[in-house]
């Protein structure tokens, strides 16, 4: 075997490790990437809530709010926590809603830019 397959071979691990973080964050991202879930944490932003008190914010129907916290809960964004017969969801960390902030200002400044081309046309 020739020295160059054999330092081939020592990367691939390394390759691999950072394959898994990017698969990490696309999967977060996508997590992020519905109307209703950006919504549904809007109304974290405020404390803890449950499906119902979700359901009657966003004016939206029982099984669509449930699903779309669902997804929420399966990529960890947020959790649960039990009293009596309610079950309350909260965002696990609040630092979420900074990135959402930041996209928001980010999604300004294009719409600032885009609006600035239009007024030249």
């Amino acid at each position: 075997m020739s020295p160059n397959r054999s330092r081939t071979k020592k990367v691939i691990p390394l390759a691999v490790s950072g394959e898994r973080l990017v698969e990490f964050k696309a999967e977060f991202f996508k997590a992020l990437a519905h109307p209703v879930r950006i919504r549904i944490l809007d109304e974290l932003r405020a404390g803890e809530q449950t499906v119902s008190d979700i359901k009657q914010q966003l004016d939206l129907e029982f099984p669509n709010v449930s699903q779309q916290l669902s997804i929420l809960k399966a990529q960890k964004i947020v959790v649960t926590r039990r009293q009596g017969n309610n079950i309350y969801y909260f965002c696990i960390d609040p630092t979420i809603f900074k990135l959402l902030d930041v996209a928001k200002k980010i999604f300004s400044n294009q719409l600032m830019e885009t609006q600035e081309a239009l007024n030249q046309l």
